[in-house]
């Protein structure tokens, strides 16, 4: 019988939940064949068999929470599919026909009452690593049901004394009532708790963990946030302009992501600060712009990585933006897809969000929001009034190490980019 265990994913990944079954108990598995798909706190992995026979037990069911080890199937690789009996094995009730007749008839027989042991008996151990206590501290433990060898006794030498005993006795008591207490305050404040229907759902453990990280976040950054605005129409226009024949050319649409990013490495290379991240008391600043691009799922929120984000070119930041949204949207991404990132990138705007206060991706110290393009009224600088497609800009910032001069100005520059979105192909 060998037995199909967690194996190791990731350096961060350590635990998971298994999330479906994809054979079941019975069912024949060759070696390699994926047999349950793990959500973890990144992305959700299919784990593989490594043995090749049937699947005669599922030992972690659908929801429970596993760690890298643990057994979650056992498969027997003599086995046949549809739950049959291995090679060599007896089927029970073709062993109980076998048995001689003495066997049943000693069966039938009741059993002599077992000799009892002397009650030092159960104490015997090793000599070396037996604690020390004496015949009726030995007598009073097994009366309170206390192992002496979870016991740290008072005395100076060692010795485990009557009053360890009672004491741990009380303790264990005590204990033992308030999980008790606890288990009723908790039971009754779900029925209390609403006089009308409520629906339960369990969180899936990727939400647990974004749950965790925001509120962390909350804790440990002094999080501040600065907006401006930015008219949307020169890189609306040229948009118009370019976008058949940068499609034709390159194989994917011109999108606004693209511009934002350029402008983002722009001024993350103007201001360094706002690429960095806080390691005990060192700053840390990043000479590589790995630009995280946040993608709301069905199953909450993720950032995968664009890399390199200064090297690559329009095309080349669309196409990879478009392949991370896609294998997000189809649950493929990879851990590596996510890990790292030295600054993120969130558009609400594709939801309809006017304005937002973006939360930091830690440890990461800058995040971009980018909002809905509204038609406004606008005063030119000649005093006239024009109608303009404006977007609210949203920077949040980790006042600890960013002050609020650097930021105000970090969200100016990508302003002024983009407001002249051709110095942004000129700059590369």
């Amino acid at each position: 019988m060998k037995e199909i265990t967690i194996p190791e994913l990731a350096e961060s990944i350590t635990e998971g939940t298994i999330s479906e079954w994809l054979v079941k108990e019975g069912d024949k598995v060759e070696k390699g064949d994926p047999v349950v798909e793990l959500e973890t706190d990144k992305v959700n992995v299919e784990v593989n068999t490594e043995f090749e026979g049937v699947l005669t037990e599922i030992v972690a069911g659908e929801g429970e929470d596993v760690e890298i080890g643990d057994v979650i199937a056992k498969v027997d690789e003599n086995g046949t599919a549809g739950g049959g009996v291995s090679a060599g094995e007896t089927k029970p009730e073709e062993k109980e026909t076998e048995a001689p007749a003495e066997e049943k008839k000693a069966e039938s027989e009741p059993a002599p009452a077992a000799k009892e042991e002397p009650a030092a008996a159960s104490d015997e151990q090793d000599p070396n690593t037996a604690p020390v206590a004496s015949p009726a501290t030995r007598k009073r433990a097994r009366e309170l049901g206390i192992d002496l060898n979870e016991l740290y006794p008072k005395d100076p030498l060692g010795r485990v004394r009557v009053e360890d005993v009672e004491q741990a006795a009380r303790e264990k008591v005590e204990s033992s009532k308030k999980a008790k207490d606890s288990g009723k305050s908790s039971k009754d404040a779900e029925k209390t708790e609403f006089d009308k229907p409520v629906e339960r759902v369990r969180m899936s453990r990727r939400r647990q963990t974004i749950a965790k990280r925001l509120v962390d976040v909350q804790h440990t950054a002094a999080m501040l946030t600065t907006f401006n605005e930015v008219d949307m129409t020169a890189v609306m226009n040229l948009r118009k302009e370019r976008k058949e024949t940068f499609q034709e050319k390159h194989g994917v649409k011109l999108g606004f992501m693209s511009f934002f990013t350029k402008a983002v490495v722009g001024a993350l290379k103007e201001f360094p600060l706002l690429n960095a991240e806080i390691q005990g008391d060192e700053i840390v600043k990043k000479n590589f712009y790995d630009i995280g691009m946040a993608v709301s799922t069905e199953d909450g929120l993720v950032v995968p990585v664009v890399r390199d984000a200064d090297r690559l070119d329009f095309a080349g930041i669309e196409n990879k933006v478009g392949e991370l949204a896609k294998k997000a949207r189809d649950k493929k991404l990879a851990v590596d897809d996510m890990q790292g990132g030295t600054f993120t990138i969130t558009n609400g705007g594709t939801f309809g969000s006017l304005l937002s206060t973006p939360i930091l991706n830690s440890p990461q110290v800058g995040i971009l929001g980018m909002h809905k393009i509204q038609k406004r009224p606008m005063v030119m600088p000649d005093d006239s009034i024009e109608v303009r497609p404006m977007m609210y800009l949203a920077l949040s910032y980790d006042h600890r190490i960013v002050d609020g001069r650097e930021a105000v100005q970090f969200l100016v520059r990508i302003k002024e980019m983009l407001e002249d979105p051709y110095s942004l192909l000129l700059e590369g």
